[in-house]
């Protein structure tokens, strides 16, 4: 009785383990990654010129001096817009796998999707009668 218990802890630590070996090149891949993205900005870093000045430290607008606060106010109307723009963008990344596996999900990945659908519409129906699109 404990050999077998014994037997069935080691064999789920080595499945664990060839199922880790298996995310290495996931691994590899993040390193690589994270390596070429932190190498340049290290190595301008330690290998650049460093002569700070107040001219460089001081703030410029096009090579101008700046001659207004930055912080200006946007109207709402252009977050809105960028807000339904990835909203339906969105909508439309989960036509793509829809389109690909609509033979195999059959009537109820049909029927799930026309309500997706649907409730976009009654959505984009309602922004429009709000006047939220309106720039007038």
């Amino acid at each position: 009785m404990i050999a077998a218990s014994s037997f069935n802890r080691s064999f789920n630590i080595s499945l664990s383990i060839v199922n880790l070996e298996n995310y290495f090149p996931v691994l590899l891949f993040i390193i690589i990654g994270l390596g070429v993205g932190i190498a340049p900005q290290l190595l301008g870093r330690l290998l650049g010129p460093n002569k700070p000045d107040a001219a460089k430290l001081s703030p410029y607008e096009c090579g101008f001096e700046a001659f207004e606060d930055a912080r200006m106010k946007f109207d709402v109307r252009y977050y809105l817009v960028a807000i339904l723009f990835i909203l339906f963008d969105l909508e439309t990344a989960f036509f793509f796998p829809w389109g690909v596996a609509m033979r195999d999900l059959g009537w109820a990945g049909f029927v799930t999707m026309m309500v997706f659908i649907a409730e976009f519409v009654v959505g984009f129906w309602y922004i429009w009668k709000k006047g939220a699109l309106d720039w007038e």
